[in-house]
């Protein structure tokens, strides 16, 4: 992805989370520097891991990923958004495991080279449903290791968060997943299956055999 391409959405969030580690240096806030810096270091990493693997990401999801970054770190823990707004964790949840969903049926389509006729659609989306919960469960972890090691308050309520969280990651990995079986049955050309299209348009050397089929 050309830098060009983050967009204008990515740029001012970066440019915020610039903005809030220098005042928050000249404030003596350092929980805040930590916290902000840890956000846009995690935001710029998916530029960095895709550049090496070398994988281009359509403007949508690079930037969905930088929001959903911006919006669970920064807002949510550094702002309290989370304590602010009872909706924002599962709005959070929701969409994020809509587009891990999409990035799972994705990946499996990948291993069989876009092979459209390697398995039926709906084991391709169930592949994709249950590597976007996988990856839920691991946010879950990785909530449970940060409040632990540097007494943030990430899962709220413990365990009845936690499940909640579960639950609407299952629901909106089920609709990225299965939205990826919609697309190859040629129900969904818009929408959530324009962006799998795109992804495979930018990325056409690991789906060769769905060029061939097309």
């Amino acid at each position: 992805m050309a830098r060009r391409d983050y967009g204008k959405i990515v740029y001012a969030i970066w440019a915020t989370l610039v903005i809030a580690i220098l005042a928050s240096v000249v404030l003596g806030r350092w929980s805040m520097v930590f916290v902000a810096l840890g956000t846009l270091l995690v935001s710029i990493s998916p530029e960095v891991i895709t550049r090496r693997m070398h994988i281009a990401l359509p403007w949508p999801f690079f930037t969905g990923i930088v929001v959903f970054i911006f919006a669970s770190l920064f807002l949510g823990e550094a702002l309290d958004f989370y304590n602010r707004y009872w909706w924002w964790d599962v709005v959070l949840h929701t969409t994020s495991a809509i587009g891990f969903g999409m990035m799972g049926f994705v990946f499996v389509f990948a291993l069989f080279e876009g092979d459209r006729y390697a398995a039926p659609p709906w084991a391709l989306g169930l592949f994709g449903m249950c590597i976007a919960i996988t990856l839920g469960v691991l946010w879950e972890i990785f909530e449970y290791f940060m409040d632990q090691t540097f007494g943030l308050n990430m899962q709220k309520s413990g365990l009845p968060d936690t499940m909640w969280d579960l639950i609407v990651d299952t629901i909106g990995s089920a609709v990225g997943g299965f939205s990826g079986s919609a697309f190859l049955k040629g129900r969904e050309k818009g929408g959530l299956g324009g962006l799998v299209m795109e992804f495979i348009r930018l990325n056409r050397r690991y789906f060769k055999k769905f060029r061939r089929q097309k």
